[in-house]
């Protein structure tokens, strides 16, 4: 059994030095006796699991909590907290609640789902490109591509109507960015909450054929606190699926433009595509920092004690670089089997949004590189700017061809 002391306290969160390699201090973690401890910003200390075995035995395992409600949740960052008057969203919650929340949502996340919206997104994705190759150049493919098609995407699944969707995605644009203002992410957050309200209070008189208009039919989805459930599940989607998409569309572009080996392998190829996406998940593993446990009853991990109480962070960023799981685990190569990587998280709350994800992503890598092939960087990669927040992301990304 392994007890461990601190390590440094300024070394969490760990920020990357390289955007094609995580902090590289997780090589250390990972080779660490047990689960080593850090301490963050807030004072908090919990236990690191950075071995991919390690990762899923705590997101695998009942006992390790996900309620960010709980007064003792382990809060890593100064200033985190729960949204006021929002109850547990499905990432928050425990059983025996979680199964059944998650049962009457995880259908509409299907593949006969993602089928059925393939055709919307690939009309999203053509029209941004036209607009982008209207433009005499260089485009920047984050504001141009990667953050309105996640945007446009989310309202074609929740039935967003066509005249309101310039303001939709201005709010979540706003919330997305980096050097938005506190006080205008706040306006912005208070605007979709004030708006899902409405959107869902038609969806439960009206009943249409989306995502919002079936669950409005749902037995989980009745009663007098219906609507307010829906609109969390609205709000839910909105935090933890655009900026993940959209980062990752603009860092497996970067990635491919920076090594055309693959790229050619890829265009020579287009079957490769799942592959590559799969494989980009795990080489950037960028939404790992919600990946934060509390025990609720003493756990051994890793040969280490957790006793009931303490936190546990789980870094699947190190995980997926795991030479026991990955050989030569920092070659980006789109020809290897990924599979096992934990980028959508693991056990009961593997991203219920992954086959969405997948989804946009192949769209997004077919379509470029079919209609653009002579597209390159228009600024060096070492001079774009990256900015390491609630995922890993670069500002912007100015292409031309």
């Amino acid at each position: 059994m392994h007890d461990q002391s601190p390590l440094r306290a300024e070394t969490w969160p760990m920020s990357r030095t390289c955007p094609f390699s995580p902090p590289p201090d997780y090589a250390g973690l990972r080779e660490h006796p047990g689960l080593p401890r850090v301490t963050g910003p807030s004072g908090r200390t919990v236990f690191v699991a950075a071995r991919h075995e390690d990762v899923r035995a705590v997101l695998g395992d009942a006992r390790f909590s996900s309620d960010r409600s709980h007064p003792d949740f382990p809060w890593m960052r100064v200033g985190e907290t729960v949204f006021p008057g929002f109850r547990p969203s499905l990432i928050e919650m425990d059983p025996p609640e979680h199964g059944p929340a998650r049962r009457a949502v995880a259908g509409e996340f299907a593949m006969r789902r993602m089928r059925e919206l393939r055709p919307k997104v690939q009309r999203i994705v053509d029209g941004l490109l036209d607009d982008a190759l209207a433009g005499a150049g260089p485009a920047d493919l984050v504001s141009a591509l990667a953050v309105p098609m996640s945007g446009l995407v989310l309202c074609e699944l929740l039935g967003i109507p066509t005249g309101d969707r310039q303001e939709f995605t201005t709010n979540t644009t706003v919330l997305m960015a980096h050097d938005s203002a506190d006080a205008d992410r706040a306006e912005s957050f208070r605007s979709l909450i004030a708006y899902f309200d409405a959107l869902c209070a038609v969806k439960m008189t009206e009943r249409p054929e989306d995502l919002l208009g079936r669950l409005a039919g749902h037995q989980l989805f009745s009663g007098d606190e219906s609507r307010w459930a829906m609109v969390e599940l609205c709000m839910l989607l909105v935090v933890a699926g655009l900026e993940t998409t959209a980062t990752m569309t603009a860092l497996g572009i970067l990635a491919l433009l920076e090594h055309p080996d693959q790229l050619a392998l890829l265009t020579a190829d287009p079957g490769l595509t799942p592959a590559a996406v799969e494989e980009l998940l795990r080489y950037f593993s960028v939404a790992e920092l919600s990946l934060i446990r509390r025990a609720t009853a003493d756990v051994e991990i890793g040969g280490t004690l957790v006793r009931a109480g303490e936190g546990v962070a789980a870094l699947s960023a190190a995980a997926n670089r795991d030479p026991a799981v990955f050989a030569d685990p920092d070659t980006f190569d789109i020809t290897r089997d990924s599979r096992r990587h934990l980028a959508f998280g693991s056990g009961p709350h593997q991203c219920l949004g992954r086959n969405l994800a997948r989804l946009e992503l192949c769209i997004v890598l077919d379509t470029l590189f079919r209609r653009i092939p002579a597209l390159r960087l228009a600024t060096p990669s070492e001079e774009l700017r990256y900015v390491n927040g609630s995922a890993f992301s670069v500002s912007e990304l100015p292409v031309t061809w």
